[in-house]
């Protein structure tokens, strides 16, 4: 192993010389206690190292050891329900050998070696594999089978070993015969974390995620395998809404990245993900989630390799087949980090200080994305969307973070700081917002719900832009200038905003909403307009609008959202209601009646 010298300290860069034979994003360990760091410059026999690890107390003199590998993780069974830092060590393990703080230079493996596995094989000696193939499953919790795959370096191979036992990662559970000899293979694999794993082709994103959040589902949906950013000021919700999308969006494994966040909202994540069932297999969704935890006390330098870290895992199962969502918490902290090692490493900054290289490695992170078809003779297929939040100072969206991630992702769900205050949650605003899939997604929903989900969406929306322009003029001249078809309109994008689109996180019922549900609660806000309008258009000179948007349906109307999932034929009750209140409201006598 080769042996540096480190001649300046700089915050988490370091630079040594005597790297003659370094290469750019190799592995090294600093001093004796073996800090962590990755080389990200060469110069002549000088390199420059980013330190995963607190750099306080290191002077020049001291040694470096260069591994001659690249930054990889280990992908294999004990990934789910684990929690680990920025550079793949399992923070219970970490916690047990230093305490609550992690110690410098400790060390520990990602993937336990000692727990043992049970192995059932599924193919037999004499078959021939290829790369991607699945040797065999291993029943890692109860919902997530994992699937042991022959890995991508390995064009094809006859099995002449296979074994059905239990066993550890380490040990040899086949082996093949290649061109090149016999090679054993085990149940782990390794893979350099800023190399995305290959895949035969990738599909269009033609499938909707479903989110359960009826703005985003109804409104502005992500494909699976799309990407979305959702940027916001402090205190708008980001944290919130990912925490629901990754609580309920129809992904089978969830990866979810705090990358320089506070730690309490990864405390948060910590306590309610193994209470919180999952409502596909009533099992904790721990039990398919995989947790990166980099917080804001952490060493800075580690929140870009917890990025590539989590990205990797996620790519890694959905090479099994699996519908993978990863949840990045927040982008920004990251820029942040590439922008103090980039000042560190005196070179030319870009906008706002942040390096010129910005924009590129925001679109290789977003571009790991996509639903694809595997490596392997079945032609099974993954989806890996990527959903990142976004921590725009002041909530400025022009600033280049944020900038840098419209031109890739193609959703973006713009976070309102005026509507949190008004405590209109998820604070979404439906007139910043925009989903690029939605064409892509239709066919789907139409398929699913006919073409009246399509019809109803677009005049929401409509309903909801003209809400927009009718309010500038009740504020410059007052309501009593809009005519009554004005008014209902109003009345209506009232009801939009504050019976559908406004959603409770915290509510048993409301904090999951199915698409059957999210069509029919629509329905009932869009027939109400109907019928109104044709007594509106009526143009009946004694009509009193405020008792006609004062009928007691409108009140079951807007309890709808509470109403449970089993219970939803309670809705076409309420429908009939809606046509007997407006019909005896528009006949002789009605008025009273109703009164």
């Amino acid at each position: 192993m080769e042996v540096g010298r480190v001649i300046k300290v700089s915050g988490p860069l370091v630079i040594a010389e005597n790297m003659g034979e370094a290469r750019m994003y190799d592995m090294v360990k600093v001093s004796d206690t073996g800090l962590l760091g990755e080389i990200i410059e060469v110069r002549g026999d000088q390199a420059s190292i980013q330190v995963y690890e607190e750099t306080a107390g290191l002077g020049p003199g001291e040694p470096v050891y260069n591994t001659g590998m690249p930054l990889s993780v280990e992908l294999g069974p004990g990934l789910i329900e684990a929690i680990f830092d920025g550079v793949q060590r399992p923070l219970d393990v970490v916690w047990k050998k230093a305490g609550d703080y992690i110690t410098k230079g400790v060390e520990a493996v990602a993937l336990d070696r000692e727990r043992e596995w049970e192995f059932v094989p599924r193919v037999k000696i004499g078959d021939t594999v290829q790369a991607g193939d699945i040797l065999g499953t291993v029943q890692e919790t109860i919902p997530v089978e994992h699937r042991i795959m022959v890995p991508p370096q390995i064009a094809s191979g006859k099995v002449i070993e296979i074994s059905q036992k239990k066993a550890t990662v380490t040990d040899i559970i086949a082996r093949l015969e290649t061109e090149n000899g016999t090679i054993e293979l085990t149940m782990m694999q390794k893979w350099p974390v800023r190399e995305g794993r290959p895949y035969k082709e990738k599909l269009g994103p033609y499938i909707p995620l479903i989110t359960g959040q009826r703005i985003l589902d109804t409104l502005f949906p992500v494909a699976k395998g799309g990407t979305a950013c959702i940027p916001g000021p402090f205190g708008s919700g980001k944290t919130v809404t990912q925490h629901q999308l990754a609580k309920w969006a129809d992904a089978e494994i969830v990866v979810y990245i705090g990358c320089g966040e506070r730690g309490n909202e990864m405390t948060d994540v910590l306590m309610e993900f193994p209470e919180l069932l999952d409502p596909q297999t009533d099992e904790p969704l721990m039990k398919r989630t995989v947790l990166i935890a980099n917080t804001s006390n952490m060493p800075v330098a580690a929140r870009e390799a917890s990025i590539y870290t989590g990205i990797t895992i996620a790519e890694y199962f959905r090479d099994m087949g699996y519908s993978v969502a990863l949840m990045a918490d927040s982008t920004s902290r990251w820029a942040e980090a590439l922008r103090e090692i980039s000042g560190r490493l005196e070179e030319m900054p870009g906008e706002e200080g942040y390096p010129a290289y910005l924009g590129s490695r925001v679109a290789e992170f977003y571009e790991r994305a996509g639903r694809t078809i595997c490596l392997g003779s079945d032609n099974r297929d993954g989806a890996l969307t990527v959903v990142g939040a976004v921590s725009p100072p002041g909530g400025d969206l022009s600033e280049p973070v944020t900038q840098a991630t419209l031109r890739v992702v193609k959703v973006f769900w713009s976070l309102d700081a005026t509507l949190a205050y008004r405590r209109h949650f998820p604070a979404i605003n439906w007139l910043l917002s925009y989903s690029l899939y939605q064409e892509n997604v239709d066919p789907y929903f139409r398929e699913l719900l006919g073409e009246k989900w399509i019809e109803m969406r677009r005049e929401a929306m409509r309903i909801l832009q003209e809400e927009a322009e009718l309010e500038e003029i009740v504020r410059l001249v007052g309501i009593d200038a809009l005519s009554p078809e004005e008014r209902l309109t109003l009345e209506t994008a009232k009801s939009l905003r504050e019976d559908f689109l406004h959603q409770n996180s915290f509510h048993d019922v409301d904090t999951y909403t199915s698409i059957d549900k999210q069509f029919r609660m629509m329905e009932l806000i869009l027939n109400f307009h109907h019928e109104a309008l044709k007594v509106v258009e009526k143009g009946e000179l004694d009509l009193d609008l405020e008792k006609l948007f004062a009928l007691p349906v409108r009140e079951r109307i807007a309890r709808a959202k509470y109403v449970e999932e089993e219970d939803l034929a309670m809705l076409q009750e309420i429908d009939t209601e809606i046509k007997q209140q407006i019909g005896q409201f528009s006949g002789e006598g009605g008025e009273e009646e109703i009164a």
